[in-house]
């Protein structure tokens, strides 16, 4: 009888998709590290188009919380408005039915324990395999930020970091495109206060 292999959420250019939760502007002053997490989605994002990995961006209730912050480098995304907590909405649905229905989903963003919750209660629900960037997430308050990702962690996400997504999406110095994968890496990701969620572990 052959053994089932454990899930141990090995990334792969194919089948995968980023989401790009909720980076808008009225959350710029209240989200703890604001700066250094949409900095480290942008660059998610770039390594997205250098390696073919389809994004997908929503925005909460946007004529109240304003649009996309320009840094992310987006502009060319279709923005997909909601009021919902989670991402899965009828139109991203219908975006994933298109693209052949992946069935892994890097996840970035805001809130951790709300939206960014949600979207991934929704996606483990249907068997999907999700990955939480956790130096590329955040809420109002680390306190929430901490809890959310250690209350994903037993829902059965992973966590992992910016720079471990783009090494394992290229898993060798001879991929065609790791050249400019490692440019995205030049400088080191910054601290986004994620050693105290380790310490209590």
């Amino acid at each position: 009888m052959a053994r089932k292999l454990a899930n141990i959420g090995r990334l792969s250019t194919k089948g995968s998709v980023l989401l790009l939760c909720d980076m808008q502007e009225k959350f710029r002053p209240n989200i703890f590290q604001f700066d250094n997490i949409v900095s480290n989605a942008a660059r998610l994002l770039q390594a997205s188009r250098i390696l073919g990995i389809p994004p997908i961006l929503t925005e909460q209730y946007p004529k109240g919380l304003g649009p996309t912050v320009p840094e992310l480098g987006a502009g060319d995304l279709t923005a997909y408005a909601k009021t919902s907590f989670t991402m899965m909405i009828e139109q991203v649905e219908k975006e994933l039915q298109t693209l052949g229905n992946p069935k892994q989903f890097i996840l970035c963003g805001i809130e951790a324990h709300a939206c960014i919750a949600c979207t991934a209660y929704d996606l483990l629900e249907k068997g999907m395999e999700v990955h939480i960037v956790a130096d590329a997430v955040s809420s109002r308050s680390q306190t929430d930020r901490l809890f959310a990702l250690s209350r994903l962690k037993q829902s059965g996400a992973f966590l992992t970091t910016t720079e471990a997504v783009l090494l394992q999406l290229v898993q060798d110095a001879k991929h065609p495109n790791f050249k400019e994968i490692q440019k995205l890496m030049i400088h080191p990701s910054p601290d986004t206060g994620l050693l105290a969620f380790f310490s209590a572990l």
